[in-house]
């Protein structure tokens, strides 16, 4: 992806910054300052002061940290070489985390600064998912989401950020990137950068001068959660209420396999011992690729049980009724007043229970109506919030049709309004997921179709167990709904085992 085309990018596909008009980027047409990092990998030493500082500027708790300092160590003893990068909130011109919050709790200043109110902040952690650089945390005190907010406090005040004036060897630049005469524009002149996954398409506004791809690129080293001075033994940020046990894999289980391959290949056959060599040879290999010997803990998994067991439930509900009025409608079923009942109050049971999961899954629970409340429309959050609401609405006026002894005509009527609803119902989380896109979801052109089979699947399973009496068919209405739930489980899981940064 390309950043910004206005006359010419000044980012190509590989991330390398190529800047028109004398190396000033193209000016957007607003008066306001554009703010932005360089971070100068030629003088970082890796010190932390920029984390310490950050720290105690926002009093940040233990186990999460707005700016970090990655390490990579390439090379094979004695050519060792190891590289520091600086990792914080690139303050996205295109920001995925604003877009998707559904309370406006995330917002991008006139000055360009992506900042946060943790007043309206409700926990959700879809800014967390949304984030390609992995930059957002939940504070484990306040239950809402935090990150780098480019010390907002000290540049109204003409100050600059702290972990500027801290490092020792100013390999952190701030500015503004649109001041022609500005520091950081200068610099931005004068040297080659890159920035972090360019094809995101979230236009970063934190540049990076000398560094290589291997400490860019979070697959080209492994995460083991094992690194210089730390241990993650348990969760961080959102997980540390639970203080989560964790293990990883260490570099040091590579090196008791190679001495015992090492010492049976003295006393083996010679059959043996040339598989042996081929086994030690394979691990010599292995240990002159780069590895990732120091870096900020795991979030682990955001999205839990919750969160796919809520897919699975509204899949039940919009499913059995879109299933059921689709028969209806085209009269290949008549639906006696016995039906109706069953069929209202089991999806609204399952649409109850939907409701429920999902503020369970909050942080802040007790804002949970801030989405509909304080809503951002940009967030597929709050539009599902509405669809859920307006399902609902159409299966209480269902009831109420019943209950008052109405003309059954108008069940009718609120079929042809409720079938677009259920299926809205059913697939508004695939365009959710889409506005995720630091996770894998956000690629995945089928996504809207799997979610309408999943939805069509169970609720033909949940009609069946409605509408039949036998067993076999209900173990085959029940089978249907466990493949339904696996597929959603890992659906949501998988994609978020994946390493961001």
């Amino acid at each position: 992806m390309q950043q910004p085309a206005s006359p010419a990018s000044y980012c190509d596909e590989a991330g390398k910054t190529h800047l028109p008009r004398g190396g000033v980027r193209p000016h957007r047409g607003r008066t306001m300052v554009n703010y932005g990092f360089v971070i100068d990998n030629r003088k970082c030493i890796g010190c932390h002061a920029c984390t310490v500082a950050c720290k105690s500027e926002h009093d940040v708790p233990i186990g999460v940290n707005r700016t970090h300092v990655k390490y990579i160590e390439k090379g094979t003893y004695p050519d060792v070489t190891r590289e520091f990068s600086v990792h914080r909130c690139n303050h996205c011109e295109d920001s995925p985390c604003t877009t998707i919050c559904p309370t406006t709790a995330l917002f991008t200043r006139d000055d360009g600064i992506v900042d946060f109110d943790d007043e309206r902040c409700i926990g959700c952690k879809s800014c967390m998912q949304a984030c390609p650089y992995d930059a957002l945390y939940i504070d484990p005190n306040k239950g809402t989401a935090a990150k780098c907010n480019y010390c907002a406090h000290r540049i109204e005040h003409s100050y600059e950020p702290s972990c500027v004036i801290v490092c020792p060897t100013e390999a952190i630049i701030s500015g503004d990137l649109d001041d022609p005469n500005s520091s950081i524009s200068g610099y931005l002149t004068e040297h080659e950068t890159t920035v972090r996954k360019p094809e995101s398409g979230a236009k970063p506004n934190v540049f990076y001068v000398d560094t290589s791809e291997d400490i860019l690129d979070p697959h080209a080293t492994e995460r083991t959660g094992e690194y210089l001075w730390t241990d993650q033994a348990a969760g961080v940020g959102h997980f540390a209420k639970y203080a989560d046990k964790r293990t990883g894999a260490a570099d040091t289980q590579s090196m008791i396999i190679q001495l015992a391959l090492e010492k049976k290949a003295r006393k083996a056959a010679p059959r043996d011992q040339a598989i042996i060599r081929d086994v030690m040879s394979k691990l010599e290999e292995d240990a002159g690729k780069p590895k990732r010997s120091y870096d900020q803990p795991s979030k682990g998994v955001l999205w839990g049980w919750e969160v796919s067991a809520y897919i699975m439930t509204k899949a039940i509900a919009s499913g059995t009724y879109l299933v059921a009025m689709a028969m209806m409608l085209s009269g290949m079923l008549e639906m006696t007043d016995e039906m109706w009942w069953q069929l209202i109050i089991g999806c609204t049971a399952f649409l109850g229970i939907t409701g429920v999961l999902l503020v369970m899954d909050l942080d802040r629970p007790e804002r949970f109506l801030y989405v509909m409340l304080r809503p951002n429309w940009d967030s597929w959050l709050v539009k599902g919030a509405y669809i859920l609401t307006g399902f609902g609405g159409i299966l209480a006026c269902s009831g109420a049709v019943l209950l008052f002894d109405m003309d059954r005509v108008y069940l009718e009527y609120l079929a042809y309004a409720g079938v677009p609803l259920a299926v809205l119902t059913g697939v508004y989380t695939a365009w959710l997921l889409g506005q995720a896109r630091g996770r894998s979801w956000s690629e995945d052109k089928f996504l809207t179709a799997k979610m309408l089979i999943e939805m069509l699947i169970a609720g033909v399973a949940g009609l069946i167990l409605l509408a039949s009496s036998g067993i076999l068919s209900m173990v085959i209405a029940v089978v249907m709904l466990a493949v339904v739930s696996k597929h959603a489980h890992d659906t949501v899981i998988k994609p978020q085992l994946e390493t961001l940064h």
